[in-house]
């Protein structure tokens, strides 16, 4: 047994100091929401067949929050480009947390914005995040519509058929 107190003060500031450090470790997990495959397919659902309604054959991805695709769908008749390009705008859509167009236009006031050479980021309209609440947990993006304006019309359309589970 030690009967110098000098030397117990720091065994007990030690084992006081890694309790509360083991206690915090637990109080910073964190809790968020993630995209279902049924609200994913919803949404590319929603998309091909509104584009498809106004005579538009897109391709249409959802990628989740750590921008993974969930949902890649190659509409009829598209062409084989827009695979690739609608995972990178719901992709850029995802990681900027806003419209893919966005960038295209950030792009256009600084030509020299570094993060368009990162992979699978494009500066094209036609992806959008997808939100629950403020927080960003997925992005959804379709190519093959003759612009990105009807590209995203139509991926607007299917994050509001499922506008109701993401508040």
């Amino acid at each position: 047994m030690i009967k110098n107190t000098a030397f117990k003060l720091p065994i007990i500031l030690g084992l006081a100091l890694s309790s509360l450090t083991s206690a915090s470790i637990y109080a910073e997990l964190l809790a968020h929401k993630d995209l279902t495959s049924a609200i994913s397919l919803s949404i590319a659902d929603t998309a091909v067949s509104t584009c498809k309604a106004n005579g538009i054959n897109i391709s249409v991805t959802v990628v989740g929050r750590s921008g993974e695709i969930l949902v890649q769908v190659r509409g009829d008749n598209t062409g084989p480009h827009t695979m690739e390009n609608s995972m990178r705008k719901a992709y850029t859509a995802r990681t900027f947390r806003s419209p893919s167009g966005d960038t295209e236009a950030r792009l256009k006031n600084d030509p020299a914005f570094a993060l368009i050479h990162l992979n699978n980021i494009i500066a094209n309209r036609g992806g959008l995040p997808i939100k629950f609440g403020d927080e960003t947990i997925g992005g959804v993006g379709a190519s093959g519509a003759p612009s990105g304006d009807k590209d995203e019309a139509c991926v607007k359309a299917g994050i509001d058929k499922v506008a109701n589970l993401l508040n």
